[in-house]
Formats: structure tokens, C-alpha cells, sequence
């Protein structure tokens, strides 16, 4: 008898996991974790049910129990925030969710397998020269972007030791995405030119073998330990967009928003990709409200509406920012309830937090987000505000940099360089400030922030004309911030040390630019 769900197949007499044709290699009490979770599957499993038959009575604790069932879902491309599969029923247990079906290993009806969404391949990156220590490096790129890729899209991606069977062999895309049952094939390079790292990468839908994205960037071999992290964690960022506008596109086409969580899901996030809004929070919102709907018990959906709420505090645009602040405050601690890990529940916590003005907390839970993923970009830039508002702007600037070199051409790099363009004016760097500003306003000239900053920089600096001119342009933006007294009305974030260093260069700069008290 075999158990078939999604396009998987749980074996008992062989004790085998197969997705498609490919074998996972899984711990054997995983499998008798999952093999129980399956079987039992009408009902939930509480932690008694569990230690008696997984762990044959031995008590074992809460950290461990959690370890185990997070190792499951990871085995079946599941997460603690999906829980597309497996859902945990807050002080109850958990139970699996997923459709199975029980057939004899004679029955071939089954039919094809389902090909998952989000689902990828990160072949092994090739090694364009013969320097023995770039082949090292060339493996290492490849391990650590599959890891990435895997912690951040929370999708499925073919395992390290599945994708190197195909090192060095001729690359087909179509046969290699039908063979191992996936969406999007990941293919690389690296090379040597003179003392600096040559990294090629290219993004290719599998059904149709057309090139969806490719990029090159060099890094200094100088500080190449260095620079691998951040090379990996670019590489991964830059391919979850990609993957998810992709995936978005399809599910339009298909036309199966109201068919699957997960769809919703992919489009929600899709939606939050794209340059901020107040339109955009507002359609992602409504895409995550819809999952709740579906399914009430959704971590990601969750978190989802929580960073629609919270984005829309801090940017102005909530209209009830006190009754949005609780509900994003419940609706996170109930998704780090069921999913402490949650890197995206922690990092919309960090700014919540903030907005809270309870920055030592914002801090913690930005620092943990970081520590779950090292190279998530949103953390390091929000870290880095969050720095900046406990009135270090020296200590926070290199974390925003970071953010910023890790998705240079994100549709958040506005956020970043604001906020790095105001530790600099809060330090007195006004040329840099004046330059960053730019940058940010170019980039997404519907924020009024990037206005303010800009037209507070130029007006230390003396450049008054142009200074009232940008401020005008900002204050038509956002015509309810049209006094000093009720912009800080609305930005109370800060302590005492940030407030006095606000007072002598924000706030001066802007006063001198036109922008009265009162």
C-alpha cells in the first residue's frame, strides 16, 4: 500500500519518498513522522499520540518535537508559514492537511505528477577557467544558493546531491524540468579576469525553455570569503522575484486565483514585489484576507496582512493606524506561535516594533530574522532604520548598504536609500544625503519621504530655491504632512538621542525650506 498526495508517493514496504521519479533522501524518523502524520491524517495528532508512536514513549522536548515536524514539512516542500500540508492546530497538535490517496502498488491510475509551483533546480555553476579553487567556489555557490533559495521562496527545490549528478553534463532545460518534475531551472558560471570574479547567471522556464532573467556582477577576489554570502544571497533574492512575477503571470493565465490558497498566496506576494503604494498594500491585503477566508489557519497569509498593515502605518496611509497596529500585533505572535522560525513574521515584527517605538524589541526581532536568514535584505535595511532610530546612524549605515547591495535593482531600494540618505543628514553629510535622496525620489517618485529628505538636505546646504520647490512636490504628495508639527505627529519613532539629532538637521532643513511649525 502507498500514500499519494501532491505529486509525491510515501512507500511503507520500501520505506521510500518519491517525488515524480526522483527518490528523497530522508531520515528514517522523519519518514516514520510523516508515514504516522499520513496514516492518520483524519484527525489531529496530539504530542502524546506522537512520543507513543514515533518515539516509542520516550519524552523528548518541546525544541526537538518541533525540529522533527519542521524537518517533515522541508522533506515535502512545506513550510511553518504555508502550511500547505501539514498544519499545526495551536495547543492541540498538528495534523496533515493534504489530499492523499491510498493505492495498491499494482494500481497504475495515478496519472502524471502535478508539477509544484515555485518549484526549481539550481544546477551546478560552472567553472569557466582552471583554477582549481574556483571550482570550489563554483560548488559553493551552488550549495549555498539552493539553501537560500530554498529558505526564502519556500518552495520546492531539488536537493544539492540530485542536481550534482548533472554537473557537467549538456544542459536541456525541458528534459531536465521534465525528469525532476519542475518549473524553473537556475544555471551559472564563474571565471577569473585579472583579480576580479566573474559571476553569470541565467533564470529559464522549463515548459517552454525561454530565458526569463540573466545577470553578471564581479567581485574582487581579494575579498572573495567575504563576498560569496553576499554573491548567494543577491543571486537568491533576485531569483525569487523572479520566479514569483512568473508564477503570478501563469496563475492569471490560468485563471485559478480562487481555486488554491497557494495561487493566493504566490499573487499576495507578488503584489508586494512590485514599487509600494498605497494601491499596492491595499490589493496585497485583500489577496491575503481572501486566503484567511479559505483557510483560516494560514501563517503566511498572516504575516501577509500583518506587512500590508504595518507598511501602511509607516508610510502614512493607514487611516486608522492604532486599530491596524493590534491587529498586525495579534496576527504575527499567532504566526510565530505556530512557526517561531519564520523569518518574515520576525522581520515584520522588527518594524511593527518600530512603529511601536519599542526599539530594543524591533531590534532583537530584526537581529533574529537575520541570524534565520543571513542574506534577507528587508531585515538589513529595516534593521538599519531601526539603528538609526535608537540615534546611531554611524553603526546603522553599513547595514543598509549591505540591504542595498543585496538587492540594488529591488523595488524596495527606495526604502533603503532613504533611509540611508537621512543617517547621513543625520550626521551632517549633507552631499551624501542630497545624492541618496535623489536616487531614492528617481526611483519611486510617488513616496513623499524622499521629497522631504531632499528638500531638508538642500535647504542645511543653502540651496533654498530648489528646496521649496521639492517640498511643495512632496507636500502635494501627502498635502496632511504640510507642518513640521504634524509630521511628528505622525513619525513619534525615535529615541531622545535620534530626536535631538532629528531637531538640528531634519527638522532645520525643512523649517528652512519653507515647512512651518505649526
Amino acid at each position: 500500500m502507498r500514500f499519494l498526495f501532491e505529486d509525491y508517493v510515501l512507500d511503507p514496504e520500501r520505506r521510500e519518498l518519491r517525488r515524480g521519479p526522483v527518490l528523497l533522501s530522508v531520515e528514517p524518523q522523519v519518514f516514520d513522522l510523516l508515514l504516522f502524520l499520513v496514516k492518520n491524517r483524519d484527525r489531529v495528532v496530539g504530542k502524546d499520540d506522537l512520543l507513543a508512536s514515533v518515539w516509542g514513549g520516550r519524552v523528548v522536548s518541546e525544541s526537538t518535537l518541533g525540529s522533527r515536524i519542521n524537518a517533515v514539512r522541508r522533506a515535502i516542500a512545506d513550510t511553518g508559514e504555508q502550511q500547505r500540508l501539514i498544519r499545526t492546530i495551536i495547543g492541540k497538535g498538528v495534523r496533515f492537511v493534504g489530499k492523499a490517496q491510498e493505492r495498491q502498488d499494482t494500481d497504475q491510475s495515478a496519472g502524471p505528477p502535478r508539477v509544484p509551483r515555485l518549484s526549481m533546480v539550481v544546477l551546478p555553476f560552472a567553472n569557466f577557467s582552471n583554477d582549481l579553487e574556483l571550482e570550489y567556489v563554483a560548488d559553493r555557490v551552488t550549495d549555498d544558493l539552493t539553501t537560500d533559495l530554498f529558505r526564502i521562496s519556500g518552495g520546492f527545490v531539488i536537493a544539492r546531491n540530485t542536481a550534482f549528478t548533472l554537473k557537467g553534463k549538456p544542459v536541456d532545460v525541458k528534459k531536465i524540468g521534465c525528469e525532476l518534475g519542475i518549473r524553473y531551472v537556475i544555471e551559472g558560471s564563474v571565471g577569473r579576469t585579472g583579480d576580479l570574479l566573474g559571476v553569470n547567471v541565467q533564470l529559464t522556464d522549463a515548459e517552454s525553455g525561454a530565458q526569463l532573467w540573466a545577470d553578471r556582477f564581479d567581485s574582487d577576489l581579494g575579498t572573495l570569503s567575504q563576498a560569496k554570502s553576499e554573491i548567494t544571497g543577491r543571486l537568491a533574492r533576485a531569483i525569487n522575484f523572479k520566479v514569483v512575477e512568473a508564477e503570478s503571470l501563469r496563475i492569471e493565465r490560468e485563471s485559478a486565483l480562487d481555486l488554491d490558497p497557494q495561487d493566493l498566496l504566490i499573487r499576495g506576494w507578488a503584489v508586494l514585489i512590485r514599487p509600494v503604494s498605497a494601491g499596492t498594500l491595499q490589493e496585497a491585503q485583500q489577496v491575503f484576507e481572501r486566503v484567511l477566508e479559505i483557510a483560516p489557519g494560514s501563517v503566511a497569509a498572516r504575516i501577509g496582512v500583518a506587512h500590508a498593515l504595518s507598511a501602511n502605518i509607516g508610510c502614512g496611509w493607514s487611516a486608522s493606524p492604532r486599530e491596524d497596529e493590534l491587529r498586525a500585533e495579534r496576527l504575527l505572535l499567532e504566526a510565530i506561535e505556530c512557526d517561531a522560525t519564520s523569518f518574515r513574521a520576525r522581520h515584520t515584527l522588527g518594524l511593527l516594533r518600530r512603529l511601536q517605538n519599542r526599539l530594543d524589541e524591533s531590534r532583537i526581532e530584526l537581529e533574529t530574522a537575520i541570524a534565520l536568514v543571513p542574506n534577507y535584505a528587508p531585515a538589513s535595511c529595516q534593521l538599519g532604520m531601526t539603528v538609526v532610530c535608537l540615534g546611531q546612524p554611524n553603526v546603522a549605515i553599513p547595514k543598509i548598504e549591505k540591504s542595498i547591495r543585496l538587492g540594488p535593482h529591488d523595488t524596495a531600494s527606495p526604502g533603503a536609500y532613504s533611509i540611508l540618505s537621512l543617517a547621513h543628514l543625520l550626521l551632517g553629510n549633507v552631499e551624501q544625503a542630497i545624492e541618496l535622496s535623489r536616487t531614492a525620489r528617481a526611483r519611486n517618485p510617488r513616496l513623499y519621504f524622499p521629497h522631504l529628505l531632499l528638500a531638508a538636505s538642500l535647504g542645511l546646504k543653502g540651496e533654498l530655491d530648489e528646496a521649496k520647490t521639492i517640498l511643495a512636490g512632496g507636500i502635494r504628495l501627502r498635502p496632511e504632512f504640510n507642518s513640521l508639527a504634524r509630521l511628528r505627529a505622525y513619525t513619534t519613532w525615535g529615541n531622545p538621542q535620534f530626536q535631538a539629532l532629528r531637531k538640528d538637521t531634519l527638522d532645520l532643513g525643512l523649517r528652512r525650506a519653507g515647512l512651518f511649525d505649526v
